[in-house]
């Protein structure tokens, strides 16, 4: 009896421990002086490795910035769709800023901070052969797994009378296969966010082209742990700092301005607090 009351008050004093050094993740980023930020590797022109081997892109430009502004150093983590709010729940990261839609079912999993970028899905194909989702009904459409993209196709074949959308959509784990299967004719559309798809379409000038109209709209948030005010609020501040003073545009004209290959007019603005 003495020994199970010994062991029961160990093991309580241990879970409290464990409480006490977690901590929310913004006071630690502010002892450690580092935040570990999810990034994608494969999202162009989001974030990707160019030619030279070089991590680079737009949502690893925002993350760079957001760091910069909270003080600290940055310590980038490979993500993908399927890790992107795990390592975020798991503890592995401290943000995620990794072209994910901002949803009412994603919030039940993690936080996010205001929206940052705004996109919507539409569908890219090989160039003169499609106008719209409806030609393609009967063909195979390619999306990633796990994502709202997903969704949205399927739900939009089924307002076209499609009786199983799920046989017409086959879904990948990263968008470079999604792209790939595209050129093999392996199906005859490939659907996710726009920006996504204009950044492949720019690898074979004049191959391919975006169709249809738009199938939803997807503001992005960057993800955060639940419960942790002061993270989000610091990451809010740093955005709508970055957006006032001029340095947001600087970044998004340098992946989405006209004379980029991934040329985008910007099509909102960021929320703004006094």
């Amino acid at each position: 009896m003495r020994f199970s009351r010994v062991l029961a008050l160990t093991l309580a004093l241990v879970m409290m421990a464990s409480v006490a050094f977690a901590g929310p993740s913004y006071d630690r980023i502010m002892k450690d002086k580092k935040i570990r930020i999810g990034v994608m590797t494969d999202s162009i022109p989001g974030a990707f490795f160019n030619d030279k081997g070089e991590w680079v892109g737009f949502d690893y430009d925002v993350a760079t910035e957001i760091a910069k502004r909270l003080g600290v150093d940055i310590e980038r983590v490979k993500v993908n769709n399927k890790t992107r709010i795990a390592f975020i729940q798991q503890g592995r990261i401290d943000a995620s800023v990794a072209n994910m839609t901002h949803t009412r079912e994603r919030e039940k999993s993690i936080d996010f901070s205001i929206t940052y970028f705004f996109d919507g899905q539409k569908i890219l194909s090989k160039s003169g052969k499609y106008k719209s989702l409806a030609d393609m009904k009967d063909k195979k459409i390619a999306t990633m797994q796990g994502t709202t993209s997903e969704i949205n196709v399927k739900r939009a074949l089924k307002a076209l009378g499609v009786a199983n959308p799920d046989a017409h959509v086959i879904s990948f784990q990263k968008e470079s296969e999604c792209f790939q299967a595209l050129q093999m004719g392996r199906v005859a559309g490939w659907s996710t966010d726009a920006t996504i798809l204009l950044g492949y379409a720019s690898k074979t000038p004049g191959k391919f082209e975006l169709v249809g109209e738009f199938l939803s709209d997807e503001p992005y948030g960057i993800g955060l742990p639940q419960n942790d005010s002061a993270l989000r609020n610091a990451v809010n501040a740093a955005l709508q700092d970055m957006w006032r003073d001029g340095t947001y545009m600087v970044i998004y004209n340098k992946w989405y301005g006209p004379d980029t290959p991934f040329a985008m007019p910007m099509s909102g603005s960021l929320e703004l607090w006094p």
